[in-house]
Parts: C-alpha cells; structure tokens; sequence
C-alpha cells in the first residue's frame, strides 16, 4: 500500500519556494491547533477571525495556503474565495518633483556624487532598486540596459542622453572604465538595503520626509512625471516593465498630497 506524501512532501513536490513552504506550514499548523475538525464551518470562522486581525493582502496569502492544504486532503469544495483587495483611488508616499530636484541639487551641492547620480538613475529610468545595482559601465556607455524577466521576458531600460553625458563625465573624473555603477566604499557593487538605508540617511539630514525618501518612490515619480510630459500609458507600462496596463493605470491618478491642493485650491465655501 502506498504511504499518503505529508503536506510538506506535498509541497515540496510542487517546487514552492522555502519561503512559500514555511508560511504554508505555519498556516496550517495554527488552524489545525485552533479548530479540531476540517469543516466549511471552521474555515469560515479562522477566513473571520483573519478579515479582523490582518490587511487583505496577508489575509489572501493564508487563504492560499488553506486552500493548498484542501488540495491535498482532496476537499476541493471546501476552498475558500480571497478577499478584495480595495485599491487605493490616490498614490502614496511619492516624493514630489520639488523635492526630488532639491534632494538631487544638495547632493550635487555637497559633492556626494555616487548618490546625486543614484537618485537621477532611480527618478529618470524607472528602474526597480533590484534592476539599478545591476547596471555597469558598459550600459551607460551603449545607452541603455536588457532585463530578463522571470517569464523569460525582454524589457529594456533607457538612459536618457543628458543623464549618460554626464555619468561618463564623472567616471572619467574618477577613472573608472568598467564594471558596477553603484560601488560601497570598499568597492563592492552596493546592496539594495545599503541604498535604502542611506536615501533615509540623506532625507534626516536635508529636513525631507523620510515616508517619500525610498527607492520605489522615485520610480513612482518617473511614471508620473512621464505621464504629464507624454501621455502614452502603453508605453510606459512597458518602459516599467508591467506586465498589464491595468498596474500603470495607477498614475493616472494624484497623490493624496496633489488630492490636499486641489481641494484646498477648490473648496473654498
């Protein structure tokens, strides 16, 4: 007689990631400590006590895993549906245009070079603080940078012309030819943390909110500022590499601080 695979052997055969597996797991292992029977009744309840103590997107992660635990106890019918995820009608924490050139000129002001240009790059690529340590010298050189993606997709990230006359500039003022842009002080290519860190670091230092001051936020400021010089959102969803249009649809939409001016502008009585 064949033995039944544990759950974990279950999971394992699907080539789910660690990470995955561990949440699976731990979900499983709280419902089935909390509720002594697998019933439509009991799944409900821990989908409730979920709803009131989680956001919708962690709500819907553990929804997941109970459902892949019904798989494998072949109780397909007793899956539970995810909750809505409600989307936001504004944007937020996006470092306004202001800001972004002031952050940029005191950079440039103070001779921090490395981060002058960390921030033009971030703000004027679009690119993901994942895709910007990958860029080298010799993209800078040929203009612009080929990412695969995980569906074994092409997106190409450009350089702008004002911004790669003035990187090679600088390189050749420290005499550097190749390899990583991006280096930490002992000349390894700096990490993602190490970028994040140090755009806070340099937030607290020129008085700027430390909420808008991140990586991502200026990749939201490349949408949006594309978006009022050139209106073309299928073009910008595949310039910042979405793989639907619905995501880029998002900075169509103001900022909750656009939202602020305008009401205060308009409402007047």
């Amino acid at each position: 007689m064949k033995t039944k695979l544990t759950f974990e052997e279950y999971l394992r055969k699907d080539n789910l990631s660690e990470n995955t597996i561990t949440s699976y797991l731990w979900t499983v292992n709280y419902f089935t400590e909390n509720y002594d029977v697998v019933s439509k009744e009991n799944l409900l309840a821990y989908k409730g006590y979920l709803m009131e103590s989680f956001k919708p997107k962690t709500v819907n992660l553990r929804i997941q895993a109970i459902n892949k635990y019904l798989e494998y106890l072949e109780e397909q019918q007793l899956q539970l549906k995810a909750v809505k995820v409600q989307q936001k009608n504004f944007l937020e924490n996006v470092i306004s245009n202001a800001d972004y050139n002031f952050l940029k000129k005191q950079l440039k002001k103070d001779g921090n070079m490395e981060w002058y240009f960390v921030v033009w790059y971030l703000a004027a690529t679009g690119a993901r603080v994942s895709e910007l340590i990958q860029i080298k010298i010799e993209h800078i050189e040929i203009g612009y940078f080929d990412i695969y993606t995980k569906g074994g997709k092409l997106r190409r990230l450009y350089i702008p012309q004002k911004l790669k006359k003035e990187t090679l500039e600088w390189l050749e003022e420290t005499n550097r030819s190749s390899g990583y842009l991006f280096l930490n002080r002992y000349g390894n290519r700096i990490t993602t943390r190490g970028i994040s860190q140090q755009l806070k670091n340099y937030a607290d230092k020129y008085g700027l909110d430390k909420k808008v001051v991140y990586p991502h936020s200026f990749r939201h400021r490349y949408a949006k500022n594309f978006l009022e010089k050139y209106n073309d959102i299928a073009l910008l969803a595949d310039l910042m590499g979405h793989e639907s249009i619905e995501t880029t649809r998002i900075y169509l939409r103001r900022t909750a601080s656009e939202q602020q001016d305008l009401v205060d502008k308009i409402v007047t009585w």
